[in-house]
């Protein structure tokens, strides 16, 4: 029976992971941070293991015996995180399981990145060839940790580290805020809605996941692990509202003064630590194209996505429905 640790299993794209595993009779183990609910998990099957990747001396007994490692724990790019927590957790954190695992004699370490270590797409789609242009703190500390990844294949750990695209799907609440607004009919798009946008189903994601952990050959590579099809934000938006039965106003606001007025109020609040009714990365979803060529993944790990986008969005909104959330 492989043994299998988990970070991060008290978050959306780990809780699904650990679930998998263990449903395939794998003897899977997570580390979580003390105090968290992950009851849950303890109800699949998964053991629990309190630690915290910035205390390196509470890892080693997370590792110990381990055959694969699925890093997925980061902090993630939300308003009013102090940005050293950033580091610690995506850098220095990756760097102490990064040490741990290899000091146990873990057999491969599956590394979670994301593909905003691109930043802003200029000839999109975009391979994993593609250059580092990381557009905000959260996004350099990801591309730091992911060199760090990178340096221990290097030296002969056994990493692969793998780039997720925009993770949606039931349980997840990142895109309810969209839904809910072009149900209540209140949407306008900014800008002109044409630049393209990429999302990846989460049980796809988990597929891809863990052919990283598995397929031979393939340590010190990177791999974008996305949906099958990437569309405009006019597309996106319509499929939504047509799933919704809603109505989309065909009135389009100019993007620059939006992302100016973004940047004031950054400028005022933070200062105060007052969360922004306004911020850029915000208006960024609107301006900056993302869609991203996964022949790679496809070829190498013979990944296949098997959920087309209405379908996924459809369950989306279906589970938010269940939810009382629209």
């Amino acid at each position: 029976m492989q043994k299998i640790l988990v970070t991060g299993g008290s978050g959306f794209t780990g809780g699904h992971l650990c679930r998998r595993l263990a449903g395939s009779g794998c003897d899977v183990r997570t580390l979580v941070l003390p105090g968290q609910d992950v009851s849950s998990l303890e109800s699949a099957g998964v053991k629990i293991i309190r630690g915290d990747l910035v205390r390196r001396e509470t890892l080693d007994g997370a590792v110990r015996g381990v055959d694969t490692v699925f890093h997925i724990a980061a902090v993630y790019h939300e308003e009013n995180i102090p940005r050293q927590l950033f580091w610690d957790v995506n850098v220095t954190g990756t760097q102490n399981m990064l040490e741990a695992s290899r000091d146990a004699g873990v057999r491969r370490f599956v590394h979670c990145s994301t593909v905003g270590v691109q930043g802003e797409i200029e000839h999109p789609p975009a391979t994993e060839e593609a250059p580092y242009r990381p557009g905000d703190y959260y996004q350099q500390s990801k591309m730091e940790g992911e060199r760090a990844a990178l340096e221990f294949a290097r030296k002969g750990f056994p990493v692969v580290v793998f780039r997720p695209v925009g993770i949606y799907g039931p349980g997840d609440k990142r895109f309810l805020k969209l839904f809910r607004h072009i149900q209540s009919g209140r949407f306008r798009m900014i800008g002109s809605g044409e630049v393209l946008y990429h999302l990846t189903y989460i049980d796809d994601l988990v597929d891809g996941i863990l052919l990283t952990g598995s397929v031979p050959g393939i340590e010190g590579e990177i791999f974008t692990l996305a949906g099958g099809e990437y569309v405009t934000l006019n597309q996106l938006v319509r499929i939504i509202a047509e799933i919704l039965g809603a109505k989309v106003s065909r009135l389009h606001i100019p993007a620059w003064p939006v992302w100016a007025a973004g940047a004031l109020c950054e400028l005022v609040f933070r200062p105060l630590r007052i969360p922004p009714p306004l911020y850029r990365r915000r208006v960024d979803f609107f301006i900056k194209d993302r869609a991203f060529d996964i022949t790679k993944a496809r070829q190498r790990l013979g990944y296949k996505p098997a959920v087309d986008l209405r379908t996924g969005l459809s369950r989306t909104a279906e589970w938010y429905r269940q939810q009382n959330l629209l």
